[in-house]
């Protein structure tokens, strides 16, 4: 006598789980192909749109003539509207395809055209909307979050965070780690007032964990806050502790309320070799150092790192209330990140 599968049965539980994960991925790849098709033809319709519009002189009327004749053919595709049409020729014209390779069109046609389309409009130059592409493409950012990179201005302080990691790290590990670190930090999502101290900053990052995380970057992982180092017959306690996934190694956070000082360098040297000490393993990257102070003197920054031995990062940090009124208005709400973080995680 046959029976039929249980949920309860393990095998077949672990069975349908697999199957489930197998068919999202299908999901998730048709999705993505047929996007990148689209895209493709998008881009060719440009070039076309484009060659017509100088051969035969047409005139303003012909986007709206060509959207009225492939709507009456193609009714229920949005994408012949007027108004997308004349993205589509805005989008083709912006990247100049004379000065663009076929590796630069295909990362293009890789992501949304919604994305696509406000790359487009929030960068002035393709150097700058290609590294937007491509962070999108790297790591799977929604809309939202890539306008709020956009409009933190990613693009300028990638990188910028002062540093001794060419000193202290071997080549290739040196330079990712410069590029993981940023300089400014904005920590928009906060509401401190301008005297708040450092345990007022280090519990309003923890509670805002997922901005943190995202502000910080692709790859952190949150590990804990004052967390406990016993050194001799003493404990000290670290701000905060991550761990990088590409960078293989642990980064200790310290957080400074008020302008760097050079002793602030020394401590953090010795918190990084304790973590060395006591919890890197053998198979972790040496740890990093990232230092995040109200603000600092470059020159003075440059002299105490110079002689630090373990690599260390330097970068100072913003609020809300001390950015611009008019880049304030334009950053997305906290909810609204949350909103968008949420729906990202879900298959």
């Amino acid at each position: 006598m046959t029976t039929l599968p249980s949920a309860n049965d393990p095998a077949y539980a672990q069975w349908l789980t697999a199957l489930k994960t197998r068919f999202r991925q299908v999901q998730l790849k048709a999705a993505v192909a047929v996007n990148t098709e689209l895209l493709q033809f998008y881009w060719a319709l440009g070039a076309d749109i484009a060659a017509q519009q100088a051969q035969a002189q047409w005139g303003s009327g012909f986007l709206a003539q060509l959207s009225q004749d492939l709507m009456r053919e193609f009714p229920q595709v949005k994408g012949f509207s007027l108004r997308n049409l004349k993205y589509i020729r805005q989008w083709h014209a912006f990247w100049q395809p004379s000065v663009i390779g076929q590796q630069a069109v295909a990362q293009l046609t890789a992501i949304p055209w919604g994305h696509n389309l406000a790359i487009i409009s929030k960068c002035p130059d393709p150097a700058q909307a290609l590294f937007y592409v491509q962070q999108t493409q790297h790591h799977g950012w929604s809309r939202a979050v890539l306008t709020h990179q956009i409009e933190s201005g990613l693009w300028q302080r990638q990188g910028q965070a002062l540093n001794n990691f060419a000193q202290t790290l071997p080549a290739p590990q040196s330079d990712l780690a410069a590029q993981v670190l940023k300089d400014p930090y904005i920590f928009d999502f906060l509401s401190l007032t301008p005297e708040h101290t450092e345990r007022e900053l280090e519990t309003a990052l923890t509670e805002h964990i997922t901005q943190f995380l995202l502000e910080l970057g692709a790859g952190f992982a949150y590990m804990g806050r004052q967390v406990p180092l016993q050194v001799g017959e003493r404990e000290f306690f670290i701000d905060l502790l991550f761990y990088h996934a590409r960078l293989h190694c642990y980064v200790v956070v310290e957080l400074k309320t008020v302008d760097f000082e050079p002793e602030f360098a020394g401590k953090l040297n010795f918190y990084i070799k304790a973590v060395d000490e006591q919890l890197r393993g053998a198979q972790d990257a040496p740890t990093i150092g990232l230092l995040l102070c109200k603000g600092k003197d470059k020159l003075v920054a440059e002299y105490a790192l110079s002689d630090i031995h373990k690599p260390l990062g330097l970068a100072s940090y913003e609020l809300s209330h001390t950015l611009p009124e008019t880049l304030r208005d334009q950053l997305p709400s906290i909810e609204r990140l949350e909103a968008e973080l949420e729906t990202a995680g879900k298959p």
